[in-house]
């Protein structure tokens, strides 16, 4: 062997830890980007139970009306407070 040859197992292992060092980061990327997908799965699981627990309480579903109820309650007191005001 000459003195070129003993270079090559320091540049191999040099090359290896490099290697290694970029698979660890990978994988901590990977394996937090895997918890964070978890946690978002967890949270539309809660939401979707939410939407059903909600649904539940609101009782069975009517078609909705065109008109909001909101709406048709100022229009019935209108023609009181006209009648009022024409005295």
């Amino acid at each position: 062997m000459d003195g070129h040859d003993s270079d090559e197992p320091k540049q191999n292992t040099t090359d290896m830890a490099a290697f290694v060092q970029n698979l660890l980061q990978q994988m901590i990327v990977l394996f937090l980007t895997t918890i964070a997908l978890d946690e978002m799965g967890n949270r539309i699981d809660e939401l979707e139970q939410s939407i059903k627990d909600l649904k539940e309480e609101m009782g069975p579903e009517e078609s909705p009306s065109p008109v909001p109820a909101s709406k048709s309650k100022p229009d019935d007191s209108k023609p009181e407070d006209s009648s009022i005001n024409t005295e």
